[in-house]
């Protein structure tokens, strides 16, 4: 199995290139983080299977904890040659709910704030870093979330940034990508 993991800030556009990759691999696009339907599960034979970090963690303070889900869920069993699978969670809920099949297969990209730390890079390929800047990706995640939600992205953002700086992901990734840029088809 080949890994590309896409990391980067909140509202960089991770989503969206990791759609694109997917694609390209011969997996199926995703219409983003909280709509996997258990019922429309990526064929088992599909070469190709996109994850979300935000179906991984605990809500917003689940950064910490991602790894729990990332590694020893999701990486750790794949790297062993065994399918592997995790509960997403529910952000309306609060709760982890249906099981996210993933089975072994060609390729796997995993996107998402941390999915890029030292842990999950060792089963890694491939490290995208993808940036914008701060107000870019404020706007996105607010047009995406909603204002109600602000409170909770001022919050998250100096998270995040002292979580890079342990982690140090930047600077290991292998591939550094303006997230303001137009992808290509």
């Amino acid at each position: 199995m080949r890994l590309v993991l896409v990391d980067g800030p909140a509202g960089s556009g991770k989503t969206t290139l990791a759609n694109r990759l997917v694609a390209a691999l011969g997996g199926e696009s995703s219409a983003g983080p909280g709509t996997f339907d258990p019922a429309r599960a990526c064929a088992r034979g599909a070469p190709a299977q996109l994850l979300h970090a935000d179906d991984m963690y605990e809500g917003w303070d689940g950064l910490e904890t991602l790894d729990a889900v990332l590694v020893d869920d999701v990486l750790e069993p794949l790297a062993a040659g065994r399918d592997a699978s995790f509960r997403m969670w529910d952000w309306e809920q609060s709760a982890r709910t249906h099981e996210v099949p993933v089975p072994v297969r060609p390729f796997l990209v995993i996107e998402g704030v941390g999915v890029g730390q030292a842990a999950a890079r060792a089963f890694a390929s491939l490290l995208v870093w993808i940036e914008a800047p701060a107000d870019v990706r404020l706007r996105r995640g607010l047009e995406r979330d909603g204002e109600a939600m602000r409170d909770e992205w001022l919050r998250w953002l100096p998270r995040e940034a002292a979580h890079f700086a342990v982690e140090g992901t930047r600077a290991a990734a292998d591939v550094v990508l303006d997230g303001t840029a137009a992808i290509p088809d």
